[in-house]
Formats: C-alpha cells, sequence, structure tokens
C-alpha cells in the first residue's frame, strides 16, 4: 500500500499546495489501491480512471501556472452512486438504472469539480439507499474492510468501506435515517449528517425528499469538515435549500475544545438490545469527554422512542411516491416492449425486473400508508410523532448544548445474518433516525473498539438546526482525547489490513473493472 493512500485528506492538501507530490501521483496511487484490494470489499460499481487522471493532469496544470487552488484541489474522492454524473453512470445501486448516463451533473458533483477534488468513481449502496448493510445493491453487497465477513453497514456502505480500506481519502454519502452515520461506526471512520438543507438535493436520486441529506464520510474529522466546507451552501436549484451562510465548519474542527460545554446523554438511546461492548466504550467516551471538562447530564427525550416506526412511514410513503417516475417510459430499463403489449403491461414487467424486494416492500407499505381511509390513520399520525420528536429535540438543547449516544446498537454484523428478517435490519438505525426526523446535525466519529469482537464503535454528537460546527468542535475534541487514550482506529491500528479475515496490505487481487 503506498504512503500516499494512508495520508489524510488534509495532508495530501498540504502536500499538494507545498507541491511535494502531484495530484496525478495520489490520483494513480488510490487506483492502484482499487485495483489491488477492490475485488474483495467491492466499494465501486464504477472506476472512472481515465477521467480521474485528465482531471488531476489539470490541476497540475493549474497549480503550475500559479492559480489559487482550494484545499481539496488534487485530492480523490468517491462518490455515492445516487448523484447524478454526466460523465459516467449512476444507477442508485437498482437493475432499473443500469447503465444509464444521467444528461447533468448534481450540484454536489459540480461542486467536487469545482474544487478541483479528483472523482475516482461511483460507490455501491443500498438500491435507491434502501437499507443498512449495503446488501440491497442489485449489483452485490460491498464488504467491511476490518472484516470481510461482515456489513460495511448502509445505504452509504460503498463510500464508507472506501474510506475505510485506503481506496478513496474522502467520499461522499446520503443519509436518510442514518445511511452516513452508521457505516461511518461500524467502518471506524467519522460520518457527518449536516442540517437538512445545508447540502443540495439537485441531481440526487430521491428516495425521501424530506430526509434525504448528501453528507462526508473521512478518515478524522477535519476531512470530513474540509469535504463538508467543500460541498456547502445555498442552491436555488433545490427549494429545500436554506438560504443562510453554511457553518464554518473548518475552523471548529480545528478548535476542538469541550471544555464548558454541556453534554446530555440520551437516555432512551441505550439498554437492551445494545451490545454490551458497544455501551463499554460509549460509557467511557462520555467519561473521557467529562474529564477534557463538559458537564454531563442525562437527558430524556422519550419521543425518540416512536421514532423508528414513524420513520417506516413517513420513508417509504415519500418513496412511493417519488419512484413512481420509473415507468420505463422516459429512461431506464424497459421489459417487454415488444410492440404487443400495452404502456401499462410493460410499466409492471419493467418494475418487477427493475426493482429489487427491499425497494417493493417499501413501495407497497409508503402506497398503503397514503391511500385513502389509512392516511391520517398512518402517515398523518407518524407526522405528528416527527413533530414531538422534533419538540424533544428543542426542550433537550435547551438544557445542553449537545446530546450524544452510540451511533449503532451493535457493531458491523455479519453478512446475511439479517436479510430474511426486516425488522432487525431496520433497528441498525434506531440511534440515527431521530435526527433525520427533526433535520438537525449528527456526526459518528470513532470511539475505540468493542472489546468482544474488535469491531469499531461510533460515538453520535447530535446538536441543532445549523449548529453543525458544534458537532465539528466536539467531534474533533473527542477524536484527539480517544486517540490518544485508544488510537484511531484507522490510522493508528492496522488490524483492518493485516487481520486474517480482513485485508492483506499486500493483495494483489485484481478489482475486474
Amino acid at each position: 500500500m503506498s504512503e500516499l493512500t494512508t495520508m489524510t485528506a488534509a495532508d495530501l492538501s498540504a502536500a499538494l499546495r507545498s507541491k511535494d507530490v502531484s495530484a496525478t501521483e495520489v490520483t494513480q496511487a488510490h487506483l492502484d489501491r482499487i485495483a489491488e484490494v477492490d475485488g474483495r470489499v467491492h466499494a465501486f460499481l464504477h472506476v472512472a480512471a481515465e477521467e480521474a487522471l485528465a482531471a488531476a493532469e489539470q490541476v497540475d496544470s493549474r497549480r503550475a501556472a500559479g492559480a489559487e487552488l482550494g484545499p481539496l484541489a488534487g485530492v480523490p474522492v468517491a462518490l455515492k452512486d445516487v448523484f447524478t454524473t454526466i460523465d459516467m453512470p449512476t444507477t442508485a445501486g437498482s437493475r432499473i438504472l443500469n447503465q444509464w448516463r444521467p444528461p447533468y451533473d448534481a450540484t454536489i458533483t459540480t461542486r467536487l469539480r469545482r474544487a478541483g477534488a479528483i472523482i475516482l468513481g461511483k460507490t455501491n449502496m443500498d438500491e435507491f439507499a434502501m437499507g443498512s448493510s449495503t446488501e440491497n445493491s442489485a449489483f452485490g453487497p460491498t464488504r467491511n474492510p476490518w472484516d470481510l465477513s461482515r456489513v460495511p453497514g448502509g445505504s452509504s456502505g460503498g463510500s464508507a468501506a472506501s474510506v475505510a480500506a485506503y481506496e478513496a481519502p474522502l467520499a461522499i454519502g446520503t443519509d436518510t435515517g442514518g445511511s452516513i452515520r452508521q457505516p461511518a461506526a461500524v467502518c471506524g471512520i467519522t460520518g457527518m449528517k449536516p442540517t437538512y438543507g445545508g447540502n443540495s438535493r439537485y441531481g440526487l436520486i430521491a428516495f425521501a425528499s424530506s430526509l434525504d441529506t448528501p453528507g462526508p464520510l473521512a478518515r478524522t474529522v477535519l476531512d470530513a469538515a474540509l469535504l463538508q466546507e467543500a460541498i456547502s451552501g445555498h442552491d436555488p436549484m433545490d427549494a429545500t435549500s436554506i438560504d443562510e451562510a453554511a457553518p464554518p465548519v473548518v475552523a471548529a474542527a480545528r478548535q476542538a475544545d469541550v471544555a464548558g460545554l454541556r453534554i446530555g446523554v440520551v437516555t432512551e438511546l441505550s439498554g437492551e438490545g445494545y451490545q454490551p461492548g458497544v455501551l463499554s466504550r460509549f460509557s467511557q467516551a462520555v467519561e473521557l469527554l467529562e474529564s477534557l471538562g463538559a458537564k454531563v447530564t442525562e437527558v430524556s427525550c422519550p419521543h425518540f422512542r416512536y421514532a423508528l416506526p414513524a420513520y417506516y412511514l413517513i420513508a417509504p410513503s415519500e418513496c412511493s411516491s417519488n419512484l413512481a417516475r420509473f415507468d420505463a417510459m422516459r429512461y431506464g430499463l424497459r421489459v417487454g416492449d415488444d410492440g404487443t403489449r400495452s404502456a401499462e403491461e410493460v410499466m409492471s414487467l419493467t418494475r418487477e425486473a427493475g426493482f429489487g424486494a427491499e425497494v417493493k416492500r417499501r413501495i407497497m407499505l409508503g402506497t398503503y400508508a397514503l391511500s385513502s381511509g389509512y392516511y391520517e390513520a398512518y402517515y398523518g399520525k407518524a407526522q405528528q410523532v416527527r413533530t414531538l420528536i422534533a419538540r424533544d429535540f428543542e426542550a433537550a438543547f435547551g438544557q445542553v448544548d449537545v446530546l450524544v449516544s452510540p451511533t449503532t446498537p451493535t457493531t458491523a454484523f455479519p453478512l446475511g445474518e439479517r436479510t430474511d428478517d426486516p425488522m432487525a435490519m431496520y433497528l441498525a438505525d434506531l440511534c440515527t433516525i431521530p435526527s433525520n426526523l427533526a433535520g438537525n446535525a449528527a456526526i459518528s466519529v470513532p470511539c475505540g473498539l468493542a472489546p468482544e469482537d474488535g469491531l469499531p464503535v461510533g460515538l453520535q454528537v447530535m446538536t441543532p438546526v445549523l449548529a453543525d460546527d458544534r458537532a465539528y468542535r466536539v467531534a474533533a475534541a473527542a477524536e484527539a482525547a480517544f486517540t490518544e487514550r485508544w488510537g484511531h482506529p484507522l490510522l493508528a491500528s492496522a488490524k483492518g489490513l493485516d487481520g486474517a479475515s480482513g485485508l492483506d496490505a499486500d493483495d494483489t487481487k485484481g478489482a475486474g473493472r
């Protein structure tokens, strides 16, 4: 493994600015790493080697000409395959969009290009972002680099795995019910769900429009902040985009101080059903924050216990509406169009062949919840619960500055363990869903390894709407303290690369793509 692939994005940025290394060299090192290990990890659905090298050469030429470039110019990034890209396929992990090439770039894609970031390719994901393990992808599951027999979380599992496997220093994911934070936690990296509306959804293939939130995944808190700052800000193309200045997250990540901050431990987000090792590491993390000068108290958010059922009415309802556009008439897959069938028959055959089981399940749930006679009893009630959860957050933030919890109830579970039990799968997002329903910011940062299985555990830090910088401040302080105490799971421990079940550093199996 090249030294360049083990560097943080911040360190790569400094090396590129000082011309100690070129963007072309950095990009090639990461493409080589993808070729070495992605055949086993399957983080990528499409590797854009030629395009990435061409973009790197442009950055090098501009830098040589004396142009003022941003901090991410020449730094590679992996992009979840739910953002439209004019120069590569966008599938959303679904057979119904296999090899579809969009006619436009998403705003996130455009901002990455303008920042000079090098897009290495598109990462695997649960189909239409519906899942918690990346096993629902139509193109096969992604594996956790820590243990290839386990899931990398979902739905942004490909993005998280690419960072954890040193295939990319940065990645973009989306978080609808925890789909950035949960894979970040189980892969031992940092993942941030920004305030809803802080990052543009234009060109993001919609799952649940009132919940979908793009955000960064990285190996350090500062790296995540650098990426968020590059992609954030108002976008007139997105009606839900917040027309306010983006929070100063990079400055906050560099502040890294919790002295005097009031931290609330959410009592509803721990206890029965949680893995003992997760609770142990979480408790130790809270104690460590308290030793740094934070004031820790317990806080009750009583309606959080209803977040999971409310989410699984609201999100499927929105999905049943959003996915109606995949009708076999305008783009994507078309099955049975032999001139003898009606449009309705072609549509039915196409959806049967193109949508996976989980997508069909959620479409049916959502359609039922929105149907005449059931709307108020299900969707309407779920929206009322959503309001109560938002009020719980408001009341809690009247008492404390941030809330904390484990990011996930367990560490990464084995591939296939929950595929036949949707409820068990849904419980992976137990801690993350409340922030999606309320729209506030939340970040997951590694807080060590669970004693019983040696797999990463995540600490979740939740902050009020538009207080993203506060989340980064606490996460950076926690990261520094945890690294000093236990070592950073990826930066100070090579278990994921040297372990018998994880990746070998000298693995030379090709990616086959």
